[in-house]
């Protein structure tokens, strides 16, 4: 990137009064393309300390109404205590009682050059902070937020006292402490693949029967695959190998499991036996930093291995996954098909990876379709079609889209990027912003808050917004010679030199791959722009109009046709509506009524509306068993309905027990009503529609209801999910949660309620299962 772009020309005075013309000429043409750009250093310095101001706010409410908790409630102006508030699921297992916001955020004190509340800070985390409490935590969160965070802020702490101003006290506390969580994370690992539980009791262990946990059987690709910078980070500032080595080892089993036809990984696997569990391949949830750790590694430590391998699952992901500008997941086996139509916002940081790897065209590209997206939506949803229509709502404060905007301004100068991390500041200012801090947002379309305000959002967001706009002789440090782990610590780049390393892998050598220009050297700005400085805008203005802002929609008329149906064991209508298409009787649609039909088949006019919504994707739900004996391993399939309570939007689900109805069809009165009453509900399907029956059953004052397929033999290994839809009139009336179990399934339920008086169960998405800790946060 320092490479001079113009010499100084030499010979005639007209050849030389010739180039200048023509760098004028260049210059003026540039600047014309960039109007409204633009950004002089006094709206920098303004956006920078309206950034430091916001922070204050929410560091300043944190350490006011939440200290020493672990996390600040911003709606409730209190701190979030693990086993005081309604338990959330897996994203309470980021929560040690080790104040962890505060440890997660020491070293955006020193980036935000706030050196004076950093020390303050550092105080406070070796007087306070305990890390041997008997709770039961994710491995992977408390790894790359409480141990990179005291990793990051022990190498600022001994920066600073290196330098001879402060922190001349420090005598490496913070990296003891780091040494000590290294070592309550390491049973972990005690499996025989070497891919670590996904959770371990800070006190006892995994396997201690006082541990609370041990007994999952898999865990994500990126939970088992986000251990190396901070464990080889450790082993090289403490002198103890036994952490890189365990954090190698498990890379080394998730390279050795790929799938050797498409270089993809799937993603969630066994630790134990390390068969693929799930097996499709994207780059976002489950699998996300698994791949920026290899490239990272490579960066912080300097191994080749790593690098290699990087580059060959990064030209299987640009073969299959990438679809400019959309990053579709794929089956690892089968990947030229995608497997589901919508995209999840951890898949933001992919374009800031992309600008490592030097591949900055599709950076831009996808980064510029996710701009679009927090354009129609102020903020990026969890999830969205590949329409661009919101599939899950919440955002909470995720930094990534703020990472990749900061990583392409670095790569390209193009005051663009200033922009749109003017906006993000704008619409965190204006639609987060609450009196004690900020809040994450419950449903994008809606505008509601959720009183939540996670660690990441000051130990990412901040670091990066305030990066983006600083020169770096503002900063206090030269930035450069760190590397952002995936929470944004920083860890030096000089461990590489510096330190020794640990034992090399002996695995396989990799396979060979294509090199190009830029797989063992990072790009100058002359080669990704040879004399062209507006070459980031010419690829942008392609997906300009991408969601379809600022067009004008045209309907198209309704096309109608007449189609026989025959029953064969699936109600016509219901089947039809689950396939998306309207259905009106012929004499409701002003035609005379047939007359004559066989009995079995059914003639309807078909009233297909077409219009912008594109064909829904049928979003998995489960029913996993939680009481004893089952404690969450049983885990059954279930289909969603149109209409009641959308599980999908519900973070934690919904829980209760069991009971059969009386009639079981649910197609008569209810004769068990008091029994079902605060309860849910187990009908059988057919006799009449969903609809009816679930509006008896809510009557009842059932909570929930699983439906089961009265078809013996179906289920949901063989036979497409499908959607369950309403009566043909309103459904607004149903708001209790409905669930489809095929009959095998549904066999496994029943026989559960036979075998134990009480049954509990847990309805919520699949994706969500407890047990399988795929990345709340990154």
């Amino acid at each position: 990137m320092g490479e001079k772009l113009f010499c100084s020309p030499q010979g005639s005075p007209g050849i030389s009064m010739m180039l200048r013309a023509l760098l004028l000429t260049s210059l003026l043409s540039w600047a014309n393309g960039q109007e409204g750009l633009t950004m002089l250093p006094e709206e920098k310095t303004k956006i920078r300390d309206q950034i430091v101001e916001m922070f204050d706010h929410a560091y300043g409410s944190y350490m006011k109404y939440a200290y020493p908790a672990d996390e600040l409630m911003p709606l409730s102006c209190r701190g979030r205590v693990r086993g005081l508030e309604p338990n959330r699921g897996d994203i309470d297992d980021s929560l040690g009682k080790f104040s962890l916001t505060l440890v997660d955020t020491l070293d955006t004190l020193v980036v935000l050059n706030k050196l004076d509340e950093f020390e303050d800070a550092v105080r406070r985390t070796l007087r306070d902070v305990r890390l041997d409490n008997d709770v039961v935590v994710s491995v992977f969160e408390t790894n790359i937020r409480v141990l990179g965070g005291l990793l990051g802020a022990h190498v600022m702490a001994d920066m600073l006292r290196q330098r001879g101003e402060r922190m001349q006290w420090y005598r490496d506390e913070l990296l003891h402490m780091a040494k000590e969580l290294g070592h309550r994370l390491l049973p972990a690992f005690n499996t025989t693949s070497g891919l670590p539980y996904p959770r371990v009791n800070l006190r006892y262990g995994v396997l201690n029967p006082l541990s609370r946990t041990g007994t999952e059987s898999d865990t994500c690709t990126a939970c088992a695959g986000t251990m190396i910078l901070e464990f080889a980070a450790l082993s090289r500032l403490s002198g103890e190998a036994v952490f890189e080595e365990h954090a190698r080892k498990a890379l080394d089993v998730l390279w050795e499991k790929r799938q050797r036809g498409s270089d993809l990984v799937g993603t969630v696997i066994n630790i134990h036996n390390g068969d693929w569990v799930r097996r499709d391949s994207g780059v976002g949830a489950g699998i996300d930093s698994y791949y920026e750790y290899l490239m990272k590694a490579y960066i912080l430590l300097g191994d080749n291995v790593y690098l290699e391998r990087f580059n060959t699952h990064y030209n299987a992901i640009m073969k299959y996954i990438s679809q400019p500008p959309l990053l579709l997941n794929v089956h690892m086996h089968n990947p030229t098909v995608s497997v589901r139509s919508w995209m999840d916002s951890l898949l933001a940081f992919f374009p800031g990876l992309q600008v490592l790897r030097g591949d900055l065209k599709p950076a831009i590209e996808t980064h510029e379709m996710l701009y679009q997206v927090t354009k129609q939506h102020k903020f990026l949803p969890e999830a969205f079609t590949t329409e661009f229509r919101v599939h899950w709502g919440q955002h909470p404060l995720r930094p990534e889209f703020a990472e990749s905007t900061y990583y392409l301004y670095k790569a390209t100068g193009d005051p663009y990027y200033l922009r749109v991390g003017q906006s993000i500041v704008e619409k965190l200012n204006a639609h987060a912003r609450v009196p004690c801090g900020f809040a994450a947002v419950q449903d994008v379309r809606t505008g509601t808050h959720e009183d939540r305000m996670d660690s990441f959002f000051l130990a990412e967001m901040f670091k990066y917004l305030y990066l983006l706009f600083s020169e770096k002789n503002q900063l206090h440090f030269d930035i450069d010679e760190y590397i952002f782990t995936t929470e944004a610590h920083l860890l030096p780049v000089s461990l590489s030199t510096s330190q020794p390393p640990c034992r090399g892998n002996n695995t396989e050598a990799p396979t060979a791959v294509e090199e190009d220009l830029f797989t063992y050297s990072c790009p100058s700005t002359q080669t990704l722009f040879p004399n062209n400085p507006s070459f980031a805008k010419t690829i942008r203005d392609s997906y300009k109009y991408l969601t379809g802002v600022g067009r004008a929609f045209h309907a198209s008329p309704d096309r109608g046709i007449e189609l026989p149906l025959h029953d064969h064991g699936m109600e016509p209508v219901e089947f039809l509506r689950s396939m998306g298409i309207s259905l009106t009787p012929l004499n409701e649609a002003g035609e005379t009524e047939i007359h004559g039909a066989h009995e079995g088949v059914y003639r309807v006019k078909l009233v297909a509306e077409v219009t912008q919504t594109p064909e829904e994707e049928v979003v998995p739900l489960i029913v996993q068993l939680i009481s004893p004996p089952y404690l969450g391993r049983t885990v059954l399939t279930a289909g969603p309905a149109k209409f009641g309570m959308d599980l999908i939007k519900q973070e934690h689900g919904v829980k209760g027990s069991i009971v059969k109805t009386s009639p079981y069809t649910a197609c008569g009165p209810i004769e068990n009503a008091q029994e079902l009453s605060g309860h849910i509900a187990l009908a059988l399907r057919g006799d009449c529609m969903f609809a009816a029956k679930a509006r008896r059953l809510q009557e009842a004052g059932a909570i929930g209801v699983v439906f089961i397929d009265h078809r013996e033999g179906s289920n949901s290994a063989e036979t497409p999910l499908f959607q369950m839809v309403g009566d043909g009139g309103s459904t607004a009336d149903i708001t209790i949660p409905l669930v489809f179990l095929f009959s095998q399934e549904g066999a496994l339920l029943t026989s559960a309620l036979e075998d134990h008086s009480n049954v509990d169960v847990l309805m919520l998405p699949k994706e969500r299962q407890l047990g399988k800790t795929a990345r709340q946060s990154r």
